[in-house]
């Protein structure tokens, strides 16, 4: 994709991301609170929903290319694209990625995260903290007139000083009006190389890390992707934007 693609948003248009994703952040810490042994994915996306239609909000993954839920909820090996459904109950020691996109005046806010379900194990534990940092370098690699590459170059290489790999079939994406646009933003890479960071773009970095390998196979439902090893697999997202400054969090409660 070629930099015309790219498509640099507004203040005002940003003002409506933030609001937006200041929406997602409290879908995502209120559907958070509901994780505990017992409880299915289906009643987290059912929840979903209702919350935010009560806020005046549509749900982006619901249709989306067919997608048939509101949420993604990505349970263990799961890597992405995990489908809410009545028979999966989660279960002390599982870990659950939930993926919330809600839509509000027409922008997208997009952001996920991985929680414990009861007590996680030491692995799982270490994978998770680790997933999060790795959201952190990701972010604070981005500067403006810096490239897409130096954001993947960060991820790659805390991830992999753990042992651990990085997903390449799933990446992060431009976000506005659109749901998924350009830039792609892999969190893999190399430092100094890809597309050059701008004022006015806003884009998600959600880097997926495996404890095994980072391959992936993709059920028969076409959306949900494990692990090609079933060993775990964690996920933090967030939309960010940036700006002459330097970069802000859209997907924050604040």
């Amino acid at each position: 994709m070629g930099n015309e693609n790219i498509i640099l948003l507004s203040a005002r248009e940003i003002e409506k991301m933030r609001q937006v994703g200041k929406l997602a952040a409290q879908l995502l810490e209120h559907l958070g609170k509901m994780v505990k042994p017992g409880i299915s994915t289906y009643e987290l996306d059912q929840e979903a929903e209702k919350w935010t239609q009560q806020h005046g909000a549509k749900s982006a993954p619901l249709g989306y290319h067919g997608f048939p839920r509101s949420i993604c909820t990505s349970v263990n090996e799961v890597i992405c694209h995990g489908i809410p459904n009545k028979s999966q109950i989660l279960k002390d020691g599982d870990i659950i990625n939930i993926d919330v996109t809600p839509i509000l005046d027409g922008y997208h806010g997009d952001t996920s995260k991985t929680f414990f379900v009861g007590t996680p194990s030491d692995e799982a534990k270490q994978l998770v903290e680790v997933t999060q940092e790795c959201l952190y370098r990701g972010i604070n690699a981005v500067r403006p007139g810096g490239r897409i590459g130096d954001i993947g170059a960060a991820i790659q290489e805390y991830a992999e000083s753990f042992g651990y790999s990085v997903v390449r079939n799933f990446v992060g994406h431009g976000i506005g009006r659109t749901f998924h646009t350009a830039p792609q933003v892999p969190h893999y890479g190399k430092k100094g190389t890809g597309k050059k960071i701008r004022p006015g773009m806003v884009f998600t970095i959600e880097p997926m890390i495996n404890i095994g390998t980072w391959e992936a196979d993709v059920l028969e439902d076409g959306w949900t992707a494990l692990t090609k090893d079933r060993k775990l697999s964690a996920q933090f997202e967030h939309t960010i934007a940036i700006t002459s400054g330097g970069v802000e969090i859209l997907t924050l409660d604040k």
